[in-house]
């Protein structure tokens, strides 16, 4: 019979199978310890491996997020000097017993100087003036021509430039524009011989002035710690007789000296868009390899030009008063341009208002090709307004148009004379830079 017949034989679904459960076993406190023990290992473990992975990785990771490029730049700012400050003149004497001149030649008279006299007046500029020697560089500008085969031919320029100012990131050097036209290339050394390469970083070409800079990274501390930053000071306090010392290029030859005296102040002298001060002096000085004058406190006051000079000052050396450029300087120490309108003038006087002129700057010259010219106003008219802004002074003028932007659009009103009266007109003007 087969074997599914079978009577004892049980279904499936009624057998019965033993089930175990395995407990585990509570932890005894040893084992608690040991594994504690060992997890507070491996965290240790891993902790340190984690801090070694992050000192080899740091270096990388700044490089990629660009911690080792140039720390941000900070803004110049150069303070502005009042154009009537001038040397406090000393008080009057109470009158003497007997005429001054004949004290003076008494003691004149009198007295023996001695080179021990002479040493004790000439020592101290002479230090003063090696100080201030440690603030010029050279500055080399190189051009790359071709000669008559074709031939590639570099040509270099030696300029004197001095350091004015330093940043986080940078040295600022005040040079001539000349250095920097058309170079293609600037490199600059240091009063201690270190060479470092040198950027543009902005040029005016109607003062004549160019800023260069030169990163921070590329001068060692030797050369940092033995370098001087040369102060820009007052020259409206500058009087005739006063003394000063040529620093740059007086000689022709970068890092030469030379002492004088400042013998005319000309004051008010025209030039475009502003007035500048004109000191005259007898030393040497050579405009375009630059050279800057220094007061006796060791600051540069002034800076030599070819311009200015007519037949009576042919055998003089001018230098342009620095009080009237230390805005643009600023703005070039910053990589900004100075707008530019391109007019000379005079103020109105208080006598030329009774006559019924206009209060503002009579426009005795524009430029051709500036944006005054390109606009249409004329020798004659009358500046009465920047924008909303008044102009009654030629320093109020240079101020409007230091703070413009070069290329912005400024509305311009002047005075015009017409038939027994003036009467006013607008033009709208893009100012050029400087």
């Amino acid at each position: 019979m087969p074997e599914m017949n079978r009577p004892d034989r049980e279904p499936d679904d009624k057998r019965q199978f033993i089930k175990e459960k395995i407990v585990k076993q509570p932890l005894t406190r040893r084992q608690i310890a040991g594994r504690a023990a060992m997890m507070g290992g491996m965290g240790a473990v891993f902790g340190v491996v984690a801090a070694a992975a992050f000192v080899l990785a740091c270096p990388l990771f700044e490089s990629c997020a660009g911690r080792n490029e140039q720390p941000e730049e900070s803004l110049v700012s150069i303070p502005r000097d009042e154009a009537t400050a001038a040397a406090s003149e000393p008080a009057a004497p109470e009158e003497p017993s007997e005429p001054i001149e004949q004290q003076v030649e008494d003691a004149v008279s009198s007295y023996r100087f001695t080179i021990d006299d002479y040493s004790r007046i000439h020592t101290p500029l002479r230090d003063m003036a090696t100080a201030a020697d440690k603030g010029i560089v050279t500055v080399h500008s190189v051009r790359h021509e071709t000669d008559w085969f074709n031939n590639p031919v570099e040509n270099t320029g030696y300029f004197a430039g001095a350091v004015i100012a330093e940043t986080s990131s940078e040295y600022l050097i005040l040079t001539t524009e000349e250095a920097v036209a058309e170079a293609d290339a600037i490199r600059v050394t240091f009063s201690n011989g270190t060479e470092a390469a040198g950027t543009k970083k902005q040029e005016d070409r109607i003062s004549g002035l160019a800023i260069v800079s030169v990163r921070r990274i590329d001068i060692d501390d030797s050369t940092a710690n033995s370098m001087e930053i040369l102060t820009l000071g007052n020259s409206y306090q500058m009087k005739m007789g006063d003394m000063v010392v040529a620093i740059g290029s007086p000689m022709g030859v970068v890092h030469s000296i030379d002492y004088g005296a400042v013998g005319y102040v000309a004051r008010n002298v025209p030039v475009t868009d502003g007035s500048i001060r004109v000191m005259y002096t007898d030393l040497k000085g050579n405009a375009s390899l630059g050279t800057f004058l220094l007061n006796l406190s060791g600051e540069i006051v002034g800076v030599v030009t070819d311009e200015y000079k007519n037949e009576n000052t042919q055998n003089a050396t001018a230098a342009a008063g620095i009080s009237d450029f230390k805005g643009i300087i600023e703005r070039m120490s910053n990589g900004l341009s100075t707008a530019c309108l391109g007019i000379q003038g005079q103020e109105i006087t208080a006598e030329m208002e009774e006559q019924g002129l206009p209060s503002g700057i009579y426009i005795t010259e524009v430029t051709a090709g500036s944006p005054a010219y390109e606009a249409g106003i004329q020798n004659g008219d009358i500046l009465v307004r920047i924008n909303s802004g008044e102009v009654h002074t030629v320093k109020e003028l240079q101020s409007r148009l230091e703070n413009l932007e070069a290329g912005s659009a400024v509305t311009v009103t002047v005075a015009r004379n017409s038939i027994n009266e003036y009467r006013e007109l607008e033009y709208q003007i893009t100012v050029g830079a400087r």
